[in-house]
């Protein structure tokens, strides 16, 4: 069942509330207030009682945000209304994340930022939403070159927080517009799909979601023999390969972009802790964390390209749960891969990045570490950074793309 869409969103875009209710580290439904870059390091004036209490309770949120891939805040053409109506809105439930979205659409165009200034021609764009084996109505999305042939096909996972209707939109155009199918779904529970937003309950059955739709998109005829490659960032990383653990010979490579293969050090919280939200997620599992840290600081280098949100608990463990599994079977990837890691993050632990390239068993592999970086280096950096960022992927698609017609 499918149906056209208006693209709907998902919280990942919230703009900010008005200015009155700023000032806090987190203000009504996870918006942040602006933070300058160089307080990430900043304790002057924090005590050892400040320090200490930042602690357990920092580390439990912070690893349950670590697949952060935020969208910012404060934009110039976001006005004051429009982000009332944002922070006064129950985004809990899809309906009214549509409608968001719907009043969003325009602004969106106006954003100051690189990937929503690009223009390119020639690129078809469909939008549906589709009921699927589960019962859960799913947004899924397409751009496909309408003046060349298709070189290959591209599957985007996206981060926590994340949709597959903000950035991405303009990284889809970008590899559209050099010939790639590029194809998108917002998970359940996130962006424009139904569910209750941020809460996995499962993040296998969240996989299966995902092979279940991108499995109809390969077996459409007019695909056939195209390469196919998993485009995977943040949490979607840990997607991305979790499909490839699942469906170890479909695929024809993935790229990794600051893949969520294992939590930061300094954000995981000791092994008692971790078992006390085991057991609380069990009883409230919908409930929310509220972040000491402010992750998305350490995720977006360009101090205007922050935002953040709460996990619930029991999303938090399973994407627990997901990086100990991924970190336990690094050895089992066996399909081309190209990582792409910021050296700065500290959010997804770039070691884990350089630990995943050299235990993968795959022979074709590529490791791309970015000096000075944040996590979200295809959102957060400079223009000229993130632009070198998606020249790597491309010139890595059509080396793959051009040994593949060999």
């Amino acid at each position: 069942m499918s149906s056209s869409a208006s693209p709907p969103p998902s919280t990942a875009f919230r703009s900010p509330p008005p200015r009155a209710a700023r000032g806090d580290s987190l203000t009504r439904g996870g918006f942040p207030c602006r933070q300058k870059h160089n307080n990430k390091n900043k304790t002057e004036g924090e005590g050892e009682e400040g320090r200490e209490e930042k602690g357990i309770n920092g580390r439990v949120a912070a690893a349950a945000s670590v697949a952060l891939s935020a969208v910012p805040m404060g934009w110039e053409g976001v006005d004051e209304r429009f982000a009332r109506m944002v922070a006064e809105a129950n985004l809990d439930q899809a309906p009214e994340r549509r409608r968001v979205r719907d009043a969003f659409r325009d602004i969106q165009l106006g954003i100051d930022h690189c990937l929503f200034k690009a223009q390119y021609s020639g690129i078809k764009m469909e939008e549906s939403y589709e009921v699927n084996s589960r019962g859960l109505e799913i947004f899924t999305k397409s751009w496909l070159p309408e003046n060349c042939k298709i070189k290959g096909l591209v599957c985007f996972c996206h981060g926590y927080g994340d949709t597959c209707t903000f950035f991405f939109e303009g990284i889809s155009k970008k590899l559209a517009s050099v010939g790639y199918g590029v194809f998108a779904m917002d998970y359940p529970g996130f962006g424009l799909s139904e569910g209750l937003h941020g809460y996995i309950p499962s993040f296998d059955s969240l996989v299966d979601d995902v092979i279940e739709c991108f499995s109809k998109i390969k077996e459409n005829p007019d695909y056939q023999g195209l390469p196919s490659f998993l485009f995977g960032q943040s949490m979607g990383g840990a997607v991305a390969l979790k499909v490839h653990f699942k469906q170890p010979h479909s695929w024809d490579g993935a790229i990794l972009v600051a893949p969520m293969c294992k939590m930061a050090d300094d954000v995981v919280p000791p092994w008692p802790v971790q078992q006390i939200l085991i057991c609380i997620a069990k009883i409230l599992p919908r409930e929310k964390l509220v972040p000491q840290k402010d992750l998305a600081e350490m995720a977006f280098k360009d101090i205007k390209k922050r935002e953040q949100d709460k996990p619930r608990l029991r999303t938090a463990v399973e994407m627990l749960r997901t990086t100990q599994e991924i970190e336990r079977r690094l050895e089992e990837i066996s399909l081309p891969l190209i990582i792409l890691h910021g050296e700065a993050d500290i959010v997804t632990d770039p070691s884990v990045s350089k630990a995943l390239y050299e235990k993968t068993s795959s022979l074709d592999k590529k490791l791309r570490l970015y000096k000075d970086a944040y996590h979200s280096i295809l959102e957060g950096e400079s223009d000229e950074m993130i632009f070198k960022v998606l020249d790597d992927i491309i010139s890595w698609l059509e080396e793959h793309c051009c040994r593949r017609a060999n």
